[in-house]
């Protein structure tokens, strides 16, 4: 193989990692399709052609015959691989880095299971909870109860998701959850409004990513993704509202 081959493979495996890295990861489609071309013409390829789906990447340079193919296997939010994926490529443009120190620090994100201690993400469930319960509800009193419902709804979503990596799944036991800790507060009497109490505890669980992604790559102009986005997002919905709507009906 020659030593432009091989240079162009590195190219296509650098910047089909760094499209994975970002879809699978919460990105959209239009951010996904610059971040890649920038790193191909970065990276010395003459053209580039590529296809971005959410559950797919297709790309071929320099006017290659073939194209390679990087399949998405899952999906889920992490903001901070893709802050990290674009900073790399702006290092790589400015120099700072090599391909193949972009390629191998890519590989090592990949990896990397790297994500917010769980304390934290039970605190920033609860402060989710809590002051958007007195927002939308100007319910002050069940400040507290909500947010320690809201929290206890995101530990079982997060021990669900770990375990069983299911996430519509995981969601409807998550809203099933707090619709009854939300309940069992408010005859206990630590709550006043089982209404006020869920709707701010299932916060933390709404899609708010998928539909603003959903939005973002239809105004773009890509309708397979978009739309795809949007019966994610609304899946995700249907299962809080399911979990909830089942424990109201029966309890």
């Amino acid at each position: 193989m020659s030593s432009q081959k091989k240079r162009d493979q590195l190219i296509l495996h650098t910047a089909l990692t760094a499209g994975r890295i970002m879809i699978e990861n919460g990105s959209e489609v239009e951010r996904v399709e610059d971040t890649m071309e920038r790193i191909a013409h970065n990276a010395g390829a003459k053209t580039s052609q590529l296809f971005v789906m959410i559950t797919g990447i297709l790309m071929a340079i320099n006017g290659e015959v073939g194209a390679q193919i990087e399949p998405v296997k899952r999906r889920t939010f992490d903001l901070e691989k893709i802050s990290v994926v674009n900073d790399l490529s702006r290092q790589f443009a400015v120099h700072k880095i090599t391909l193949q120190e972009f390629s191998n620090r890519l590989g090592h994100l990949d990896k990397s299971t790297k994500y917010f201690p769980f304390w934290l993400q039970l605190l920033s469930a609860a402060m989710v909870s809590g002051p958007l319960e007195v927002v939308f509800r100007h319910n002050l009193p069940d400040f507290w109860i909500t947010c320690v419902v809201g929290a206890l709804g995101w530990l079982v979503f997060y021990l669900l998701n770990k375990f069983i990596q299911i996430r519509f799944l995981s969601e409807f036991a998550a809203a099933a959850t707090i619709g009854v800790l939300a309940i069992w507060s408010v005859h206990l009497g630590l709550g006043n409004s089982v209404d006020d109490i869920i709707i701010g505890s299932v916060m933390p669980l709404v899609p708010g990513v998928p539909i603003t992604n959903s939005v973002r790559d239809i105004l773009a102009g890509n309708l397979v993704s978009g739309p795809a986005r949007g019966v994610e997002a609304l899946v995700s919905a249907a299962a809080i509202g399911f979990g909830i709507a089942m424990v109201l009906q029966f309890l």
